[in-house]
């Protein structure tokens, strides 16, 4: 079994004090862990945050960028995720729009959980051109959510951003002065852009003029994919449900030569209110200005990174996978176009390149010859922004915002496929307000999720997943009577 200690990236924007506390919060003796349980056996259901039947907290899983599947393509992953509980833990997938961006995409899931005709707000509608209401749910998912009922949430790729979204609409007060981000009481996250992906360029997005799109591309050719379906919407079957009521684009809603209009130029897919647009480094700079992603102090919060490339040469920092992944050919060919990609060619350029010193003079030097100050400030980057999982690279998917701006903890990556994944998970004892960083060796986008494939290491990763939903249910009654905040 491997062990697993906190690596040098321990940052916080805290002061030391102040993580002092966090820690010492869960210092409790069995002294008075007797007396939270004896009191617990008094106290109403509804303090512990259980449903109407007494159940575990569910689980919302909300799926990537196309995702919408649902248990179709996850699998029984729950009969895993179980297999410890005395109580089968109910597991929700959520329906949010596939391409929209991460507000609408927010919107959506909180109203799919709540019920209700969704509303992405006058203003935002206002400055992205699109109506205000969307779609009206009859009854949602889980209309009892509240933060006296908190639910967990994992989100796999986009869905990870989208659930991070939610909880900062809910600390602005977005939903109302009622809701509150204590209402998300856990985020995992698997193979996450929360701080954006190179591969979006790569698949057409323009490097220096984003949200616009070259015309010859995939990405240009999924946008026109997505106005056809959208247009055909009312004969679609439900799995193609793309949530685009405010668009106005159906063919009860719009001529045929308005579709012809939008497959020229999508005024949808190219704005600033989409999915692609969301995952560029300058949406995400746009975001952290903000500080959005901020985490809370009663959300307990852990990420899981895949990495399927190892560095080439000693000289560089440009990443490519081993030929094993040939057989998941398009995750192979676009992870090394991912692994080499240039920095440079962004404009404006974003800050995690901007904040590296560098020599305004063009240099030489006898191993590389000339190099532009561009290409010399780029070479002050670290490896894990060309790493990645042939969708994200490493350092997007540990969470939102840069180290030195959150609270965080990472820790030495696990093995392809052995046992220590749970086995090592299941001694750390859950922790609020701080984002646990565990990375995946020899892993890809979908190692973990959404394609349940049955593997040894998806078996291992929904236990330990099970296990430490179990410990934050247990640590939340005492929290909730009192002895830790």
């Amino acid at each position: 079994m491997n062990e697993i200690f906190p690596a040098s990236r321990n940052l916080s924007r805290s002061s030391q004090d102040q993580s002092l506390v966090l820690r010492s919060t869960y210092k409790t003796s069995p002294a008075i862990t007797i007396c939270a349980s004896f009191f617990r056996s008094f106290m109403p259901v509804s303090i512990y945050n259980k449903s109407p039947l007494d159940e575990p907290i569910p689980l919302i899983v909300v799926e990537g960028f196309l995702g919408g599947a649902g248990a179709l393509v996850w699998g029984n992953f729950q009969d895993y995720m179980n297999i410890s509980c005395e109580q089968p833990r109910r597991v929700i997938f959520a329906n949010v729009g596939p391409v929209s961006s991460l507000h609408d995409r927010a919107c959506e899931l909180y109203y799919a959980m709540k019920g209700g005709t969704v509303d992405y707000g006058a203003d935002h509608c206002k400055q992205h051109h699109h109506l205000q209401y969307g779609r009206t749910i009859d009854e949602g998912m889980y209309p009892q959510w509240s933060r006296d009922r908190p639910l967990h949430f994992l989100g796999h790729s986009l869905g990870a951003p989208t659930i991070t979204k939610l909880q900062w609409l809910l600390s602005t007060g977005f939903f109302g002065n009622r809701e509150h981000p204590d209402m998300i009481l856990s985020v995992t996250s698997i193979s996450a852009p929360f701080r954006g992906t190179q591969l979006v360029y790569a698949l057409g997005e323009r490097e220096d003029a984003a949200p616009a799109v070259r015309p010859i591309s995939i990405g240009s050719a999924i946008a026109k994919v997505v106005h056809l379906v959208s247009f055909l919407s009312p004969y679609m079957p439900k799995l193609l449900d793309l949530h685009a009521e405010s668009r106005s684009l159906s063919c009860r809603e719009v001529s045929f030569s308005s579709l012809l209009e939008q497959l020229r130029k999508s005024e949808w897919t190219e704005s600033r209110d989409a999915a692609n647009f969301d995952v560029t480094f300058l949406a995400m700079d746009e975001r952290e200005a903000y500080s959005e992603g901020l985490v809370n102090p009663r959300t307990f919060y852990r990420s899981h990174v895949a990495c399927m490339t190892h560095k080439i040469g000693l000289d560089t920092n440009t990443h490519a996978p081993s030929l094993g992944f040939l057989l998941t050919l398009p995750l192979y060919l676009t992870s090394r176009i991912m692994g080499s990609f240039n920095f440079c060619l962004l404009r404006p350029i974003p800050s995690f390149l901007a904040n590296i010193p560098y020599s305004p003079a063009t240099t030489i030097t006898p191993e590389k010859g000339p190099h532009t100050p561009a290409d010399a400030h780029q070479r002050g980057l670290n490896e894990e922004y060309w790493a990645n999982d042939g969708i994200v690279p490493v350092f997007s998917q540990w969470h939102p915002l840069d180290c030195s701006s959150t609270i965080c903890r990472h820790y030495i990556p696990s093995g392809a496929a052995n046992g220590s994944m749970d086995e090592s998970l299941a001694k750390l004892k859950p922790e609020p307000g701080i984002w646990h960083v565990h990375q995946i060796e020899d892993a890809h986008h979908c190692s973990l999720a959404p394609r349940w494939s049955g593997t040894t290491r998806q078996k291992h990763f929904w236990e330990a997943m099970g296990r430490w939903l179990g410990n934050i249910d247990d640590d939340v009654g005492l929290i909730r009577v009192g002895f830790y905040f």
